[in-house]
Order: structure tokens, then sequence, then C-alpha cells
């Protein structure tokens, strides 16, 4: 039975889910901050201090150099010659997702296969056809490695610190042959039409809070140790599947019939249960994140 402190907890959060809006940004880069701050939080104290060592030694100049900031590293860097010679954009773009289909998820399908790095590759340098997962275990395995150099452990703890978070967000582990929500028009009364997939990297992490710090300041309160237990289970994989089945129940089951081809009015129910799927979301990849960290650099 959950203790008064959990049960009031909990109605806090679901008063100020219900009630709050804010200008926060992107789950690519408050929300990813917010997980950020929730692993930072969990992580042990001497797993902590190497992170930042290694971070520290990040010269790119792409992002602030601490853990939250870092978290969004990943889609910067992909970003960073998007239009120029467009080397980053085109090896690490379909690095950030993995589109299980929901009418026949296949994760050998949306991995390409799943290739694998040559003898000696860095995963870096991995094939651009690799998907998130895929990329998750290969980072996570160098972080892992002794034999890893400085500067490609710097590049699989930045990598890592992204790709968990977007493990999670549903639409970047499952498609609908709308490339992860990207092909569907969605409005939330008093906005402007979006893409569904920008619905959820904006719209319902910006209703938690006014920015990253109150958002995981909020959500840390309301983890109680039984949930931390329960989601420090299962490995990526797991997870994967776990982002999926949420999609498939709510970003995608919930929709309102379409008011025109691919255009949908998103109801104020629909909103506020992507509200409160989207705060948990984001506390499991940062209860995550840290129990990757932990186990990776203890």
């Amino acid at each position: 039975m959950l203790g008064i402190k959990s049960v009031l907890c909990r109605i806090a959060c679901i008063v100020s889910i219900s009630l709050l809006s804010g200008s926060a940004g992107a789950w690519g880069d408050e929300g990813h901050e917010v997980i950020g701050l929730i692993a930072e939080h969990y992580l042990e104290p001497a797993v902590r201090a190497r992170v930042e060592s290694i971070l520290a030694g990040d010269t790119t100049q792409l992002t602030s150099r601490d853990i939250a900031h870092e978290a969004t590293w990943a889609d910067k860097y992909r970003d960073s010659d998007r239009d120029g010679a467009q080397t980053h954009y085109f090896q690490s773009r379909n690095w950030h997702f993995i589109n299980l289909e929901l009418d026949g998820p296949s994760v050998n399908a949306a991995c390409y296969g799943r290739p694998r790095l040559t003898p000696g590759g860095s995963a870096s340098r991995g094939p651009a056809n690799d998907c998130l997962l895929d990329k998750i275990y290969e980072f996570t395995a160098e972080l892992r490695s002794p034999s890893t150099g400085a500067e490609e452990r710097r590049l699989a703890l930045q990598f890592v610190l992204h790709f968990i978070g977007d493990l999670h967000q549903p639409l970047h582990a499952s498609d609908d042959h709308d490339q992860g929500g990207n092909g569907k028009r969605a409005l939330v009364q008093g906005a402007r039409w979006n893409t569904l997939h920008h619905e959820w990297d904006k719209t319902f992490v910006a209703r938690l809070g006014r920015n990253e710090n109150e958002i995981a300041r909020q959500l840390i309160a309301c983890i109680t140790p039984a949930q931390r237990a329960r989601w420090s289970t299962g490995r990526p994989d797991d997870w994967a599947e776990e982002s999926f089945l949420v999609a498939k129940a709510h970003a995608y089951g919930r929709l309102p019939a379409p008011r025109s081809a691919f255009q949908y009015r998103l109801s104020a129910a629909y909103v506020e249960d992507a509200t409160a799927v989207t705060a948990e979301q984001l506390s499991k990849a940062g209860v995550r994140l840290a129990l990757v960290l932990n186990l990776a650099l203890q």
C-alpha cells in the first residue's frame, strides 16, 4: 500500500500536469535536459565524477559541458553540418530511432538487418544504416571497455546520454508508415498545426513546467523507490518494446478520427493523457540512464 507521502506526491503530480503550461523546448533539448538531470540525481558519486571528467574533454563547443546539456549533444552534432558537407548528418541521423511498425513490428527490419561493427572499428564510425537500439549497445560496450580510447569514450558517453532518452520517446520507437508521426498533422487547441511527432517532442513536455530544472525536480519528487526498482530492470530491447507499446496504446491508439487526410484535432483528453505519459517516460529514461552509466562506469 502506498504511504501518505507517496499518495500526496502522486496527487500533486497529477494536478501540476493538468494545470501547468510553460515554454519548454523539444524532447531534443529541454526533455533531454530533464532526463539528464534525473539521471544525475541517481548517479553514484564516483560515477558522477567520472562522467564529469569525461565530459570535460569535450572541445566541440556544441553544448555546455554539464550532464544535462551534454544530453542534447547528439542532436547538435547530427545537425552541425546539415547545411554544409552533411557528413555528421548522414552518418548519424538514423541512429536516433527504431521504426517498429504498428502493423508488423520487426527489430531486424527496423535495425537494417542489425549490421555489426567491423573488427576493431569504433561505434562512432559505424554504418550509417544502424538503429537506435544497436547504437545504445555499441556505445555502452565502449563505455564499459577499459581499452576504449579517451576520445571514443567521450563520444560514447555523449551518444548514450542522448540515445537512452530517444528510446523513451514513443514516436522514436514506433511507426505507422508515417516516419514516426512526422507524416501526421496534429492540432492542439490554442496552438497551430504541427506534426504529431512535434507534439510529442515539444508540446507535452512544455506542459510539465516552466523549465528543465523545475520539471526534473517535480518528477524526481514523484519517483517512488518501488518505481525506481521496477524501472531498473530489463535491457534496452525490453525498453524499446515498452516504448512501442506506449506509442501503440497512447500516441497512435488514442488519436481521434482524422478531420481530413492525416490531420487530427487532439482532444483535451488526448493532451492530458499524453502529458501524463510523457512525464512517466521522462522519469523512466532518467532512472534507466543512471542505471546504464552506474553499471558501465563503476
